[in-house]
C-alpha cells in the first residue's frame, strides 16, 4: 500500500512554507527507505523539531538527512536521533544542531550499526556539557576523523581535548578543528590500522566465494571504553566483528578481518548442533572450545586448503611459553592446526594423536567433547591454576566461542520424573454450572492449583447490575519474565537463567504508616526547607553566552560603550532562557529477604519495620517535590523463582493502595539481586525521563539457595548494574551491612554505595541522601 505526503495535512499544516517544499522534494526518497511505521516517526520528527522554533535550517537539515541515516543503518536509529536533537535544544544553538542532523549520514555509514551509533549520539551529548565550543569544528571535520578513527579512538581524541582545553576555549577550537600539533599527535596515537567498514564488502565477497552463500556481519565498537576491543563473536547466526584491527605480526589489518571472517562463518556452515555445557567446569570448557575451533578449521581447510597457511600465520605461541594455563592451550590450538608447528610436550603430542584419529569423523562435534575432556584431565595434572579471564586464545581472529555452547534449561517433566514437587498452575474453562455448583476455597490464594474461568460475565441472583468479576475478580499476575545471568567463571552469559515472577502484594494496616508519620514529625519538620529547596523554579535566564537565543541589551550596550572609548568589547551579549525543570525517574528496590525480619542490635524493632519506615519517609518527599517513583520489593527462592512484588507504579498515585501495600510487606527467602535489577532496569527504560535512578536498599550481599559460589551473584549483579547503564540508568545501593565495604565498591562503583554503620539512622539518611542524589 502507498502512502501520501498529502496523508499527513496536520503536520504539512505546521510546517513552514520552506520545509514543506523540502519535504515534497525529499518524500520520494522517504517512501523508499520508511515502513509506513516509519514514516509516521519520520513526520512526527520534523513537526518536534519545528516546535522547537530553532528556525527552518533545522528542520530542513532533519528531512534531508534521516531517510539517508535511515536506509545506512535502519529507521529506528530515527526516533533516538530527533531525541538528541530535542535534549540539545536547552544546551546549544541551533546550527550545530542541524550540523548534527547534516553530519549524521556520513556517521551513519562509516559506523555501520545501529547501536555503534547510538553510542555516538551518547558522545556528542556527552561532549557538549564538557567541550561545547569543539562540538562545531569536530562535526566540521566528521568525514576526515571517522575515516581514520573507530567510535572507540574518537571518543579518547575527542575527551582528550575536552579535558586539555576545558578552560582556554581558543586552544579548544583549534584542538577539535585539527589545528593543533596535539590534536594531530592524538590523532595519530588513535589511528587504527584497518577499518570494518572499509573492507566489509569485500570481506562479503571473499565469504560467498568460498561457501557460496551470505553471512550476515556487524560491526562491534569494542575499543568504544578500551584500546584492545572486543573479541569477534556470533550470536543469533550474526558475526560480530571488531570495527577496526591493526597489523598483527606482520600480517596485514586486511588478511586479519579474512581469518575472522572465515573462521566464524566455518562455526556457522560446520556445527551442526550445540555443545552441553552442563556439569563441565571451566577448563574443560576452554579444553573443548579449543578442540571445537580445530575441527571446524580441519574441515574448511579440507575444502579450501590456503586457509592452513592464513590461519597458522596468526598463531605466535612457542614451546618455551609454559608458564600458565593459557600457554598450554595456545601450544595445543596452535598443534593441531599447524603441522609444521614443532612442540615435543606429552599432552601436546597427545592432542595430535587423539585429533589425528578422528579425522573420519570430523562432521560430528562429540569428538570435540570427548578429546577436550580427556585434554582438560591431562592439563590439570600439570597443577597450574586456571583463570578463564586471563587464559585466552591469544590468535586475535578466533571468537569467544559463545556460538556452539548450549546451557540446559529446566526441565518440568524429568524434574517430576525425578521426584521434585513441581505443581504448574492450570486455568481451566468451565460452564455457567459447574461454576454456579462449585464450593469456593477459602483458603486458595494466587498459587491454586487450579483456576476457573468462565467466558462470560457471572452475575448474582439479585438485580444488582454488578458482576462477581467486578465485585471480587483480580487482575491476572503478569507471564514470568526470563533474564540471563553472567557466569564469571567461563565468562558468558546463562540465556533465559533466571525466572522473574510478580506477585500480587498483600495489603497491611494503614494505621502503621500513619504511626510512623507521627514517630518521625520532627524529621519531616527538618527536611521540609530541603524539599522546598528542590521545587523547580520555573524558567530562568542565562546571560554571558555567545550563542544564545535573544539578543541581551544591557550586554550590548556595554559591549557599544566599550567600543566607542576604543576598549576591547565582551562578544558575550547573547542570553538563552532555560526551563528548571526536574526530568528524573526514580524506583526503590527493597530487599524483601528473611535476614530483614533480624531484629536490629539493642532494639526492639527489625530491619524490616526500619527499612518500611525510611520507605515512607523517602515516598513522601518524592511525592512532594513532584518526580515519578516506583517502589518495588524482590526476594527470590532459587534462579526459577524470584519474587518481585510492585507496591507502587509510576502511573499509580501515592495514596492509600500503596500504602496499604508497604504497610502488609513481608521478609522471606533469599537476594537474587542481579535478576531483580534487570527487571527494575526494564520499567525504568519504559520512563522518558531524562534521568533514571535505581535506588537499591538491602541488608547483604546477593545470595540464593542454589548458588554456593559466593562470588557468582556478586559477578552477576555487577554485571545487571553495568547493563542497565548502558540503559541510561544511574544505581546507587544503600547498604545496611557493616561489612558490605568489601563487596558493595565492586558492584556499585566507588561512589554509587553508601553503608549505614548505625541502622537506626535509616529513615533520616534516605532522604536526605536522595535528595543529594537528585540535585
Amino acid at each position: 500500500m502507498s502512502i501520501n505526503l498529502e496523508d499527513y495535512q496536520d503536520t504539512l499544516g505546521e510546517l513552514s512554507e520552506q520545509s514543506r517544499s523540502i519535504l515534497e522534494g525529499s518524500w520520494h526518497e522517504a517512501a523508499k527507505v520508511f515502513s509506513s511505521q516509519g514514516l509516521n516517526n519520520y513526520m512526527t520528527g520534523a513537526r518536534s523539531l519545528k516546535n522547537l522554533g530553532r528556525g527552518c535550517d533545522l528542520v530542513a537539515a532533519y528531512i534531508e538527512n534521516a531517510p539517508q541515516v535511515a536506509k545506512e543503518i535502519g529507521e529506528d536509529i530515527i526516533p533516538d536521533l530527533v531525541q538528541t536533537g530535542m535534549m540539545m535544544a536547552s544546551k546549544t544553538s541551533g546550527a550545530v544542531i542541524e550540523l548534527i542532523f547534516a553530519t549524521a549520514p556520513i556517521a551513519a555509514s562509516r559506523l555501520g550499526d545501529e547501536q555503534v551509533f547510538r553510542s555516538y549520539l551518547q558522545l556528542l551529548n556527552q561532549l557538549i556539557s564538557q567541550a561545547p565550543r569543539g562540538l562545531r569544528p569536530m562535526l566540521d571535520h566528521l568525514d576526515t576523523l571517522l575515516g581514520t578513527l573507530t567510535l572507540g579512538g574518537l571518543r579518547r581524541w575527542a575527551m582528550w581535548g575536552a579535558q586539555a582545553h576545558r578552560t582556554d576555549y581558543p586552544e579548544q577550537v583549534r584542538y577539535f578543528g585539527l589545528e593543533s600539533k596535539e590534536s594531530q599527535a592524538m590523532l595519530q596515537q588513535e589511528r587504527k590500522g584497518t577499518l570494518f567498514v572499509d573492507v566489509q564488502r569485500r570481506i562479503n565477497m571473499y565469504l560467498r566465494a568460498l561457501w557460496a552463500r551470505d553471512f550476515f556481519m556487524r560491526p562491534t565498537s569494542g575499543d568504544f571504553e578500551h584500546r584492545e576491543g572486543y573479541r569477534p563473536y556470533i550470536e543469533n547466526y550474526l558475526m560480530h566483528i571488531p570495527d577496526a584491527y591493526d597489523d598483527f605480526e606482520g600480517v596485514a589489518g586486511l588478511e586479519l578481518y579474512r581469518a575472522t571472517a572465515a573462521h566464524c562463518a566455518a562455526h556457522i556452515v560446520y556445527t551442526r548442533t550445540p555443545i552441553s555445557a552442563e556439569n563441565l567446569n571451566p577448563l574443560q570448557m576452554a579444553a573443548i572450545s579449543v578442540v571445537e575451533d580445530a575441527r571446524v578449521e580441519q574441515i574448511a581447510i579440507n575444502a579450501f586448503p590456503g586457509l592452513s597457511q592464513l590461519w597458522a600465520s596468526l598463531h605466535t605461541v612457542t614451546p618455551q611459553q609454559a608458564t600458565t594455563m593459557g600457554d598450554y592451550l595456545n601450544r595445543i590450538a596452535r598443534a593441531l592446526l599447524d603441522p609444521g608447528y614443532a612442540d615435543e610436550h606429552p599432552i601436546v603430542a597427545k592432542a595430535r594423536v587423539l585429533f589425528r584419529a578422528a579425522q573420519d569423523n570430523l562432521a560430528d562435534n562429540t569428538l570435540s567433547w570427548d578429546i577436550g575432556v580427556t585434554l582438560a584431565h591431562e592439563l590439570a595434572q600439570l597443577r597450574i591454576p586456571f583463570q578463564p579471564r586471563t587464559d585466552l586464545l591469544t590468535a586475535p581472529y578466533r571468537d569467544d566461542n559463545r556460538y556452539f555452547w548450549e546451557f540446559e534449561e529446566f526441565d518440568f517433566d524429568k524434574a517430576q520424573a525425578a521426584g521434585y514437587d513441581t505443581v504448574q498452575q492450570v486455568r481451566k474453562y468451565v460452564s455457567v454450572m459447574e461454576m454456579a455448583n462449585e464450593i469456593d476455597c477459602e483458603l486458595a490464594g494466587d498459587d491454586a492449583q487450579e483456576i476457573w474461568v468462565l467466558g462470560t460475565e457471572l452475575f448474582p441472583y439479585e438485580d444488582t447490575g454488578v458482576s462477581f468479576n467486578e465485585m471480587e475478580g483480580k487482575e491476572p499476575v503478569a507471564d514470568p519474565y526470563h533474564y540471563p545471568e553472567w557466569d564469571y567463571q567461563i565468562q558468558l552469559e546463562r540465556p533465559s537463567w533466571a525466572t522473574v515472577q510478580e506477585k500480587r502484594s498483600k495489603s497491611g494496616d494503614l494505621q502503621i504508616i500513619e504511626e510512623i508519620t507521627a514517630q518521625h514529625k520532627r524529621t519531616i519538620g527538618r527536611l521540609k526547607f530541603l524539599l522546598d529547596a528542590m521545587q523547580p523554579q520555573g524558567v530562568t535566564r542565562i546571560r554571558k553566552l555567545e550563542d544564545g537565543d535573544e539578543i541581551d541589551i544591557n550586554a550590548a550596550l556595554r559591549s557599544m560603550i566599550d567600543m566607542r572609548m576604543g576598549m576591547q568589547p565582551d562578544t558575550r551579549i547573547m542570553m538563552r532562557s532555560v526551563r528548571k525543570v526536574r526530568d528524573i525517574s526514580v524506583m526503590v528496590l527493597l530487599d524483601l529477604s528473611e535476614s530483614t525480619n533480624e531484629k536490629v542490635a539493642g532494639q526492639d524493632y527489625s530491619v524490616l519495620d526500619l527499612t518500611r519506615q525510611a520507605t515512607v519517609l523517602l515516598a513522601d518527599a518524592i511525592h512532594k517535590i513532584g518526580d515519578p517513583f516506583a517502589i518495588h520489593g524482590f526476594c527470590s527462592d532459587g534462579r526459577h523463582n524470584v519474587e518481585y512484588h510492585r507496591f507502587k507504579d509510576f502511573d499509580q498515585p501515592y495514596n492509600d493502595v500503596p500504602k496499604a501495600r508497604l504497610a502488609g510487606m513481608t521478609g522471606q527467602l533469599s537476594t537474587r539481586m542481579g535478576a531483580a535489577i534487570r527487571h527494575a532496569g526494564h520499567y525504568l527504560k519504559l520512563q522518558k525521563s531524562s534521568k533514571k535512578l535505581l535506588l537499591v536498599i538491602t541488608d547483604g550481599e546477593p545470595a540464593d539457595v542454589d548458588v554456593r559460589d559466593p562470588q557468582y551473584l556478586r559477578f552477576d549483579t555487577k554485571k545487571a548494574v553495568e547493563e542497565v547503564a548502558r540503559a541510561g540508568v544511574t544505581t546507587y545501593c544503600m547498604s545496611l551491612d557493616p561489612r558490605a565495604d568489601q563487596y558493595v565498591s565492586r558492584i556499585f562503583g566507588a561512589r554509587n554505595y553508601m553503608v549505614v554503620d548505625h541502622v537506626e539512622r535509616l529513615p533520616e539518611k534516605l532522604p536526605a541522601l536522595y535528595a543529594g542524589l537528585t540535585r
